[in-house]
């Protein structure tokens, strides 16, 4: 089943811009590195799952790119909206070849079985 969004038609005109831009940059910035690396890391300072995953990456040998934003006190209304987009709650989110994979356990998953590779 797919995730429910509310449909743009349920805006009001006068909102509807305003939820279009709303932390825009912060999602295009994971857009455009989603377009350069074939695999991303996104996290937070503070959060351990994010180096647990990068840990994971690097002794399976494979490439990523890492962005951070912010800690679990700061930036957490930019990270939100990455929520909002992906529809995924919770960092890190890793995505391969575009495709959000989903977080740690996720991935380490995809490594143990040789996806990844």
């Amino acid at each position: 089943m797919p995730r429910q969004i509310l449909e743009e038609a349920r805006l009001h005109p006068a909102i509807r811009e305003r939820v279009a831009r709303h932390q825009a940059d912060i999602v295009a910035e994971v857009q455009q590195a989603i377009a350069q690396h074939a695999v991303i890391v996104v996290g937070m300072k503070g959060n351990p799952f994010p180096r647990k995953v990068r840990k994971a990456l690097d002794a399976a040998g494979i490439a990523y790119h890492y962005l951070e934003y912010g800690s679990y006190l700061s930036q957490w209304r930019r990270r939100n909206a990455l929520k909002m987009w992906t529809g995924w709650p919770t960092f890190p989110m890793v995505f391969v070849r575009g495709v959000l994979v989903g977080g740690f356990e996720d991935t380490q998953k995809l490594i143990a079985s040789g996806e990844l590779k």
